[in-house]
């Protein structure tokens, strides 16, 4: 539960830019909430609050049932995590990192291993393993990044594009990943460019805009509201109707 988050770096003139303004929604296990929007939109900014990597300028968060702020420690071991940033060593293979990762959960030696195979099953990372993290396609690095980020199996997942810059075979595969954390009661939170990800994937989609939401629903909810039939066309009509009332003079 997001309520009135808000952050503010300085701008030019010692006038602070609010990055993300006040945001409010809600999400749930066994759900997909997509965060739409172009870019520096605040999308990334608001998933790196959620994920205590910043702390918020004024408002609040609970996810995982834990406070982002009071209970941070709490949140981390809720989560998966992955942004652009997520970094692997290069020199170690790809079953390496990862299961040292798990150990650093806290998993045993046999239960690391465990999760690991079935973790490479499902992302179909098996015949890579023994390849070193420098070695491996842009594709296969993100799928290690993914299974590096939910090793320790957390209830709730936090993806900002996970798909970006990937063929549409690795795409499909992230894809059908997520749908699979879904169906096993996840909550995932992701954020995306690819209008037909968030029409196929979001139970719920929130749309972005100079840091505020400025369309929260379902698809069919944001279509009824917007008159337009493809995702596409809802995103653009809502930005517009956006800066066409940002135009307008206060009186």
């Amino acid at each position: 539960m997001v309520r009135g988050l808000a952050k503010e770096y300085p701008g030019p003139g010692g006038v602070p830019f609010r990055a993300v303004d006040g945001i409010s929604f809600e999400t749930r296990a066994g759900g997909i909430f997509g965060l739409l929007g172009p870019n520096g939109a605040g999308k990334t900014t608001a998933l790196r609050m959620l994920s205590t990597l910043i702390s918020p300028t004024a408002g609040t968060a609970w996810v995982g049932g834990a406070n982002i702020q009071s209970e941070a420690r709490k949140v981390r071991g809720r989560i998966g995590f992955l942004t652009g940033s997520t970094g692997l060593y290069p020199r170690l293979t790809a079953r390496e990192v990862v299961i040292y990762f798990a150990r650093m959960y806290g998993m045993g030696g046999r239960e690391a291993s465990r999760r690991v195979d079935l973790l490479f099953e499902q992302l179909d990372i098996t015949p890579y393993q023994k390849k070193r993290c420098g070695e491996l396609s842009t594709g296969m690095s993100q799928k290690v990044s993914i299974a590096r980020a939910i090793v320790h199996d957390p209830p709730v997942l936090i993806l900002d594009e996970p798909t970006t810059g990937l063929d549409v075979l690795a795409s499909r595969h992230i894809v059908d990943f997520i749908l699979q954390s879904r169906d096993a009661g996840k909550c995932i939170l992701f954020s995306t460019h690819i209008m037909s990800e968030a029409e196929r994937l979001c139970d719920e989609i929130a749309i972005v805009h100079h840091g505020q939401i400025i369309g929260n629903g379902t698809v069919d909810d944001l279509r009824r509201e917007t008159g337009e039939t493809k995702v596409e066309d809802v995103f653009l009509a809502l930005l517009e109707r956006s800066d066409r009332r940002a135009e307008v003079p206060t009186p």
